[in-house]
């Protein structure tokens, strides 16, 4: 089986390349942040005629919205609000073989990493908390996976120098992340397959004129799995060439493949 992830920025405005890279790559669960449509919007059946014809999905009109397309049925979905205020950033459901799949859209957290002069930095604190209490009590074999908006390691942006005052790169947000990963015995199967320093950037910029030439990338959109899980992992991938594509999101996909 292979479960992709990726933060689409407006899955209508870009169903070309979503459908493209759903023939190209094949994978049979496809997760969808920031789709920016209400549920009655969105564009099923460019899905349904590529054999997609599964799909749970928390839409919100203009911003954020997330889904979880598939080829097989999905069951008992769930909305989680991490962020308290009923924003579209979670949805949930259990795949036919028992392991619960939890697609997230963590906020961006504005651009000045302090909490008391950017409220949205500390809501993005509060929601990767809330996360990591949710961690602490799960009881399933678990896959989390989606746009964290937080890079955690040196090797994990362009210049770790440079970005230590930046968010999605600063100690706080690093150091709740890790509390993240600890509480569920989460692995990392990004860094599993390809152990830093290995390149892995899944973001670059929409402001440099060319991306590839200055590539100053973050991984930012992650996939993690409850050790039982991970063990069933076989590789993983991310598609830094669909940066180029035509009308491209700032994020490319990634993908792991299970033994199952």
């Amino acid at each position: 089986m292979k479960i992709a992830s990726w933060n689409i920025n407006s899955v209508r405005f870009r169903i070309d390349i979503v459908t493209r890279f759903l023939a190209e790559a094949a994978p049979d669960i496809l997760c969808l942040q920031e789709t920016k449509v209400m549920d009655e919007a969105f564009p099923h059946d460019a899905f349904r005629a590529l054999g997609y014809d599964h799909v749970v999905i928390h839409g919100q009109r203009m911003h954020h919205g997330v889904a979880i397309i598939a080829r097989e049925p999905l069951h008992e979905d769930d909305r989680l609000d991490w962020q308290a205020n009923r924003e579209a950033r979670h949805v949930g459901v259990r795949l036919p073989n028992g392991v619960r799949l939890e697609n997230v859209y963590v906020p961006a957290g504005g651009d000045v990493p302090d909490r008391e002069a950017n409220p949205k930095f500390g809501q993005k604190l509060d929601f990767v908390e809330r996360m990591t209490r949710w961690s602490e009590a799960l009881a399933v074999p678990t896959l989390l996976m989606g746009d964290f908006n937080i890079a955690p390691l040196a090797s994990d942006v362009w210049s770790h120098k440079q970005l230590l005052g930046t968010v999605s790169h600063t100690a706080v947000e690093v150091e709740a992340l890790d509390r993240l990963q600890a509480a569920g015995g989460w692995v990392d199967l990004g860094r599993h397959f390809h152990p830093a320093p290995a390149r892995l950037f899944t973001w670059w910029s929409y402001r440099a004129k060319d991306w590839a030439a200055s590539d100053r990338g973050r991984r930012l959109d992650h996939q993690w799995a409850t050790p039982d899980v991970a063990a069933a992992a076989t590789g993983h991938t991310v598609f830094e060439d669909c940066r180029s594509w035509l009308k491209p999101s700032d994020h490319v996909p990634i993908m792991t493949e299970f033994a199952w």
